[in-house]
């Protein structure tokens, strides 16, 4: 693992472990390492959404109904 590890207890149904099994076998690869990978992917989309939305934090709001009403008006919706 390379850095400091935790120990968690995590449960999986039973066909999902028997496939990260699997996974892990086929890429030579630890079940801790595709769950970390995993988890931090996860994360990653997370702090990208916040990012946008601090990035997007000036724009004016808009009424979800007119953004409804100009999608239909333009044939998008």
């Amino acid at each position: 693992m390379g850095m400091s590890t935790k120990r968690a207890m995590v449960y999986f149904n039973a066909d999902l472990h028997r496939a990260l099994r699997l996974k892990a076998a086929e890429t030579d690869h630890s079940v801790s390492e595709l769950v970390n990978d995993a988890v931090k992917q996860y994360m990653a989309e997370d702090a990208e959404d916040l990012a946008t939305f601090d990035s997007r934090a000036s724009e004016p709001e808009l009424p979800f109904e007119d953004v409804v009403k100009e999608l239909r008006a333009r044939g998008k919706l």
